[in-house]
């Protein structure tokens, strides 16, 4: 079975538990994908499902990309992406991969990975954390770093200093994430806790290695 899927995340909500335990989740749309290239260890080196998902408007897409779509049916993508799979010999072009309890069930664990929201330029407290100084007695460091270099020696400011600079509008994964609920007659999993990524932000949605079981 295939190890993960795309899906579109549509906000966050609550609900409660079987012993009235109030849950935060967020509500993500898991496909339906549909597989648009087979890869196996004898042409390309390894196993893996190259599935697309949200439709793109063909005259939005260049033309080696149009032959690409045409071999698993002429529907157009927005975002493709491979996920890895046992037995590759058991998918074919053009199938369909729908949400259904083979590839996720409640109590599993999965890890979601998405873009998350682009603050822009933003100072060292609201980028790094970093505490406010005093508005007393004439102060004016409200928000400065403070002294970011070094004495004389080696007189200049080390790599990796927290300083002002973009913040967000990166790749995040949230790791070790429950699967509180599943409607496949929606195409909706209920995880819980928050995902990156803003709402009807696309993300992947995979199995992670040595998954530690639901409570």
């Amino acid at each position: 079975m295939i190890k993960g899927m795309l899906g579109k995340k549509l906000g966050m909500t609550s609900l409660f538990g079987s012993n009235g335990e109030y849950i935060p989740v967020t509500v993500i749309e898991a496909g339906p994908c549909r597989i648009t290239q087979v890869k196996t260890k004898a042409t390309d080196g390894y196993n893996a499902l190259q599935i697309g998902f949200g439709l793109k408007k063909k005259k939005r897409v260049n033309k080696p990309a149009q032959g690409h779509f045409d071999k698993s049916g002429g529907e157009c993508y927005a975002f493709l992406r491979e996920f890895g799979v046992e037995n590759p010999e058991d998918f074919e072009v053009g199938q369909t991969i729908a949400l259904d309890s083979e590839i996720f069930s409640v109590g599993d664990r999965i890890d979601v990975s998405g873009k998350n929201k682009g603050r822009g330029f933003s100072g060292v407290t609201k980028r790094h954390g970093f505490a406010l100084g005093r508005k007393t007695h004439g102060s004016h460091n409200y928000r400065l770093p403070g002294s970011i270099g070094n004495s004389a020696w080696p007189s200049k400011v080390i790599k990796g200093k927290k300083m002002p600079g973009r913040y967000g509008n990166t790749r995040q994964t949230m790791r070790n994430l429950e699967v509180v609920d599943i409607r496949p007659e929606l195409n909706l999993i209920l995880v819980k806790g928050a995902v990156p990524g803003p709402v009807n932000a696309t993300i992947e949605i995979k199995k992670p290695k040595g998954a530690v079981a639901a409570k």
